[in-house]
């Protein structure tokens, strides 16, 4: 089963954009997972499984290396066009 997740840090730190761009760079390191960013959130798509599995190895990286940073996401069951636009 596929899923799409939108994704926004928000690391508790005044320099706020490293963090942001490095999380994001590493996403970019799963080639089974689609990823599209724009100027509020990250969308990324992908077997279900491989998705839940990215976060959590990824948002525990993100605050073991910036501590504290708050992560809201939105969960799609099934796979969206991110490319989409209206």
């Amino acid at each position: 089963m596929k899923l799409t997740a939108e994704i926004s840090m928000y690391p508790f730190n005044e320099q706020y954009l490293e963090p942001i761009k490095w999380f994001i760079q590493r996403l970019d390191g799963y080639a089974n997972i689609e990823r599209k960013t724009n100027a509020m959130a990250t969308q990324v798509c992908g077997e279900y499984a491989d998705v839940m599995n990215m976060l959590a190895i990824e948002m525990q990286a993100a605050h073991e290396k910036f501590g504290k940073a708050a992560f809201v996401c939105k969960f799609i069951g099934g796979e969206l066009d991110l490319s989409h636009s209206e």
